[in-house]
């Protein structure tokens, strides 16, 4: 098992404690982390949400949280007995600050231990409730405040929002927060791109074909639908996961791991796209929207009749092609797609590598499958790489792919943590690393808008697709046009 490193004692205070996300992701994650041993004893996780909830009432709603989102056999009730003790609620608005009495008794006393700022909420809220623990006296030397995704809507209002917490907080006391950077599979492609010489030689155009990423749920919108119909798939999972996806891939090996190093090289790449505008957005761009289908062998609506409107044209898969102008991927295309409803929950990168430039086994009739690199995200994280080889038995000469397969949680033997509970860790030690920095955030912005500005424009419609599918019909076509594949594809 791995080791445990300890951290100070702390207060993770989380605005938006009565949420989907708290109950759902950030308070299971400390109770791991409390049943794992590696909380000091008094530490603490205090809840701010709009009403007044009694204590007891509070904790029976998180007691039920917990029996809902853990895994079989994960919950304990002595150890939820001693997590309990930990957890304080607080009723206070975060537009009205004057309402914050309770927080302030709660955290009064305790101004020098670390004091992590958890913003659950809408992004409209994230600078009101900067301004609110400014004007309350709660900014303290040792605290940090985290950002959840997506820091606003456009690349304007990330910036509004960005310059409106940078007046109560230093740029290295944010943390903008993508919970795939926490996933140890995305984690591990520094360790398997830069802690491996047999794959950094050729990292690069002239032995890769191509890349392809693949994020999909067979889930639909569900209980997020008004918030969803504002974003679309390309605001809610290309800005943010599928870009953070990309830059890991793409870039250039940083001088070291400190933080700074590692983000700096991610921007880069940010830099480096292609813009996707009016005149390309119909060739390097699909939009879809699930139509009633079947998931599972199960009858599922159509997104408008979840909606409850047929006029919405918001997009609920995403499709494109990506070109990085550098000289390390010039000619090698990224092709990135995203939805709901899908056929299965998958996501994975797949480094597709090129053909043999002579096969010797053309007279044996052989196809020579090229040699593809993937590394699975969901649902078990690992990597496979798959290679031709003979299959055993005399009187022939017999070829076929086979795969080698690592799957991480088999070969460490370990529970694989899930991505909030590392990241909620590191943000206690202040490790800013696996979080995103300002200007990346913005640049990630401004190439998506012009995609968004090209749709517009052009007034590109957004194709319906049979949910339990892969999508629209127009996405295979974006690889079939070059020759190519999704993996999968059936």
């Amino acid at each position: 098992m791995a080791k445990l490193i300890p951290v100070d004692v702390f207060d993770l205070i989380i605005f938006g404690g009565t949420g989907d996300l708290a109950m759902r992701k950030l308070l299971p994650a400390m109770y791991h982390r409390h049943r794992d041993g590696q909380l000091p004893p008094t530490s603490r996780v205090i809840a701010v949400g709009r009403r007044h909830i009694e204590h007891d009432d509070y904790l029976e709603l998180v007691d039920s949280a917990l029996k809902n989102n853990l895994q079989a056999g994960e919950y304990d009730a002595e150890q939820w007995e001693t997590f309990a003790s930990r957890i304080h609620y607080a009723a206070g608005d975060a537009i009205d600050h004057s309402t914050w009495e309770e927080l302030k008794e709660v955290l009064s006393g305790e101004e020098d231990r670390i004091r992590v700022i958890y913003l659950a909420t809408a992004p409209a809220l994230f600078g009101s409730v900067a301004a609110g623990l400014r004007s309350n006296s709660l900014i303290t030397e040792n605290i940090r405040i985290v950002l959840e995704k997506p820091v606003g809507h456009d690349s304007e209002s990330a910036r509004v929002i960005n310059d409106e917490v940078g007046i109560c907080f230093a740029e290295d006391q944010i943390f903008r927060i993508d919970h795939y950077l926490g996933k140890e599979t995305v984690q591990n492609l520094l360790a398997l791109r830069f802690g491996n010489s047999l794959f950094e030689p050729l990292w690069r155009r002239g032995a890769i074909d191509h890349v392809q990423m693949t994020v999909a749920e067979d889930l639909g919108v569900g209980g997020r639908i008004e918030f969803y119909d504002g974003t679309g798939a390309l605001r809610d999972m290309v800005q943010n996961h599928m870009l953070q996806l990309v830059c890991l891939v793409a870039m250039e090996a940083p001088s070291s791991l400190h933080h700074d190093s590692v983000r700096d090289e991610k921007l880069k790449v940010l830099r480096a796209l292609k813009p996707i505008g009016v005149e390309r957005v119909k060739t390097h761009t699909v939009r879809g929207q699930y139509a009633a289908g079947a998931i599972g062998g199960n009858p599922v609506p159509s997104y408008s009749d979840e909606l409850g409107s047929d006029a919405s044209t918001t997009e609920t898969f995403v499709a494109l092609k990506l070109d990085i102008a550098n000289w390390r991927w010039s000619n090698v295309p990224f092709y990135l797609r995203t939805g709901k409803r899908l056929k299965a929950r998958h996501s994975e990168i797949v480094v597709q590598f090129q053909d043999v430039p002579h096969s010797i086994f053309q007279e044996l009739k052989y196809d020579i499958a090229p040699n593809r690199l993937v590394i699975r995200l969901q649902p078990d994280e690992g990597v496979k790489l798959s290679v031709m080889a003979k299959e055993p038995g005399p009187g022939g000469f017999d070829l076929r792919p086979v795969s080698l397969d690592l799957s991480f949680e088999e070969a460490f033997g370990i529970r694989y943590p899930d991505a909030y509970e590392r990241l909620l860790m590191e943000v206690i030690r202040g490790d800013p690393a696996l979080f995103m920095r300002r200007d990346e955030v913005e640049a990630a912005w401004h190439w998506v808008d012009q995609i968004i500005g090209g749709w517009e424009e052009s007034r590109q419609q957004v194709e319906s697709y049979v949910a339990g599918s892969w999508g629209p019909t127009a996405s295979s076509v974006l690889l079939d046009r070059d020759g190519r594949v999704w993996q999968p594809d059936t």
